[in-house]
């Protein structure tokens, strides 16, 4: 290749890149929905003529952000992989994963895409980057293979692995609280907790039962509402907020568009109300939690337990926090506000808990963090894991990271 089609391909490959710098930039902040080529062009001073030389279409440009993140997610997992054992292997993990995250922060990388939002993506291109990042997924699965941990079915190799993945994408959601360069000792506390769990010395895994019951609504009116927002929450997690479509989730309720319209104003205000139900749900669990007879940490592997269970029960799921990338940034923001007081009650829990010695020394905030970002995951374990039992789902997805990832 002669020395000006060289300088062409390098120019060619910058200028993408920064459209791809860019997009990911828009693609955290507004979404799938909010990403558009005319918004990316202008970020980087081009028209939007010139940036489809690059990219086609909008889905184009949003696919190839999610795909360059997860090739860095696949060499960050190979590198975690060449580790002798699983606790080294883990450890790799979150160190090379928060130093690309630091870089980030201080300009020194391009920032990493939300993949939360796949889902919104139409087809191909949400086949090509599901297939791309269920790849990678297939090979973090390898740092629980090990002959120590020959007892993890694959199932329950499965469910950990997406617990860790959660843990590495909701970091986004409070590392900005921290200085970059605390982010290595935020390192080690989120591995103290991955490995240690939480559960004191004498501390024993025995949540008591809050009856499901106790969470339902009552009254003909609750009911009805509560009926429409499940239907909501079930579509837009398994679809993701495009693929909710009105009419999709009136031919789910078997109602009309304008019976839609009547309990909401639009598709914002729907997701809204799923996530103010989600967060009220959390909150009465809790709430019951701390009056169970017995010492914090009874009270926290209750509600964990409970909230685990209610996933994958008839009342549920809860909205899964990918749905927040599609709403307005005002909006988002004060969702994010009610799932930090969810946080923080936990935090509350765990402090008390660590003050009476049945909950180890850890960090409250991050670990209360982690918890919520935990069970919030739980939405999707019966895609994960499509035989787990709702009596199973404690064991399988909330104990790991109260006792322990590698415990049994």
């Amino acid at each position: 290749m002669d020395q000006v089609a060289v300088q062409a391909t390098d120019r060619f490959e910058r200028k993408r890149e920064a459209i791809l710098d860019a997009a990911t930039e828009l693609l955290n902040s507004r979404g799938v929905k909010g990403l558009t080529l005319s918004v990316a062009a202008a970020a980087v001073d081009l028209s939007t003529t010139s940036v489809t030389y690059y990219f086609k279409r909008k889905d184009d440009l949003a696919a190839a952000c999610m795909q360059r993140g997860i090739a860095v997610l696949t060499d960050i997992v190979q590198a975690a992989l060449a580790e002798p054992t699983p606790r080294a292997r883990l450890h790799t993990l979150l160190s090379r994963y928060l130093e690309r995250v630091r870089r980030a922060a201080v300009g020194e990388a391009p920032p990493l895409p939300v993949l939360s939002d796949l889902r919104a993506l139409n087809m191909p291109q949400r086949g090509e980057v599901a297939a791309a990042y269920m790849k990678v997924f297939r090979r973090l699965r390898q740092i629980f293979e090990t002959p120590e941990l020959a007892w993890l079915s694959r199932g329950r190799r499965t469910a950990r692995t997406q617990m860790l993945f959660e843990q590495l994408f909701w970091a986004a959601a409070w590392l900005p609280k921290y200085d970059p360069e605390d982010y290595g000792r935020i390192c080690e506390r989120m591995y103290d907790i991955l490995v240690g769990g939480l559960a004191g010395p004498q501390s024993a895994w025995a949540p008591l039962a809050i009856p499901l019951e106790e969470l339902a609504p009552r009254g003909r009116q609750e009911i009805s509402r509560e009926t429409f927002l499940m239907a909501a929450t079930r579509l837009i997690n398994a679809r993701g907020y495009r693929g909710a479509s009105v009419d999709k989730i009136s031919a789910e309720l078997n109602v009309t568009k304008g019976s839609f319209y009547h309990h909401n104003d639009a598709k914002d205000d729907l997701v809204v109300a799923c996530f103010d139900r989600t967060f009220e749900v959390m909150t009465r669990v809790q709430r019951l939690a701390m009056t169970l007879p017995g010492d914090q940490w009874v009270q926290l592997t209750s509600a964990a337990a409970t909230l685990a269970e209610y996933q994958l029960s008839e009342h549920g799921p809860l909205l899964r926090t990918s749905a927040l990338a599609a709403l307005p940034e005002t909006i988002r923001k004060e969702m994010v506000k009610q799932s930090d007081r969810v946080s923080d009650r936990f935090a509350a829990m765990i402090s008390d808990g660590i003050a009476e010695g049945s909950v180890r020394p850890v960090d409250p905030f991050l670990a209360a963090q982690m918890l919520n970002a935990n069970l919030n995951a739980g939405a999707e374990l019966g895609f994960w894991v499509p035989d787990v039992s709702q009596k199973a789902a404690p064991a399988v997805f909330a104990r790991p990271l109260l006792m322990g990832i590698f415990e049994r």
